[in-house]
């Protein structure tokens, strides 16, 4: 199974590449031409989330032995929702590495390597498809992640479409991000003796990694999105200083400040 989930993994970078460099070749909005590639890249982001979370969430309802057994119960096809979501953290990781410092960087390729470390076991041993299935269910949340950075970078906040972004992204942090984790850091500790050690080693470095990000990410948003949002005033000063954040709700002068949580 390793052999097709390689060649799987190849196509996947070399699709995400191209449209990264696809991309370069299409005007970015005039709101966010200061900020080109990360507009490009949170916009292949946005692709890549689309596709496995929700791919995730139907292969979980339409084959739920991936949750009963996420070791050995898998169809052919969730192999190749792991190789392709493989596939991107691997192109997004050598995009950084292109158009970012590896000061600005080094948080998210950190994030990367732990994950493509993680869901790479799977595509090489052929086993626990169904636990990198149930983690890509933070996809969903991060398409709501993804969105919010697209409107900010559009300096569309305040607006209706920005509150009910900001809102669906809280929502689905805490039903298909955290409530995964959780359920994920459950399994491991009740079967870890059914678990190499190293793997073991491994997936809880990986949980405890996204989980922590995915707490401070929630924490960010909910202080920047949530209690900043309530009218204070309504002079000009004050409404622009609003518009003006970056996408993680800092001040817009932190321009070497990493672009957040991207699963």
């Amino acid at each position: 199974m390793a052999p097709s989930g390689l060649l799987v993994t190849g196509a996947s970078f070399a699709a995400f590449r191209g449209m990264h460099w696809g991309l370069q070749l299409l005007p970015a909005p005039g709101s966010a031409a200061q900020d080109r590639w990360k507009w490009r890249n949170i916009c292949v982001s946005l692709v890549h989330s689309l596709l496995t979370g929700p791919g995730a969430l139907l292969g979980l309802l339409l084959y739920p032995q991936m949750a009963a057994d996420p070791i050995h119960g898998h169809p052919p096809w969730a192999l190749v929702l792991v190789a392709v979501s493989v596939g991107y953290f691997l192109a997004d990781g050598a995009d950084m590495l292109q158009n970012q410092t590896l000061g600005q960087a080094w948080e998210l390729l950190c994030h990367h390597l732990v994950v493509v470390s993680c869901l790479g076991t799977a595509i090489l041993s052929g086993h626990y498809v169904g636990f990198s299935v149930v983690s890509l269910l933070l996809e969903l949340n991060s398409a709501c992640l993804h969105l919010r950075k697209l409107l900010l970078l559009s300096h569309q906040a305040p607006s209706l479409a920005f509150s009910v972004a900001s809102w669906a992204t809280l929502a689905t942090l805490a039903l298909f991000r955290l409530a995964p984790l959780g359920w994920m850091s459950l399994w491991l500790i009740q079967q870890h003796h059914q678990v190499p050690p190293a793997l073991v080693v491994l997936g809880g470095t990986g949980l405890a990694t996204v989980g922590a990000l995915s707490i401070t990410q929630g924490v960010r948003i909910s202080i920047s999105d949530v209690l900043r949002s309530r009218p204070h005033s309504s002079n000009p000063g004050h409404r622009e200083a609003r518009v003006t954040r970056t996408c993680d709700g800092e001040p817009a002068t932190k321009d070497d400040s990493p672009l957040g949580l991207k699963d």
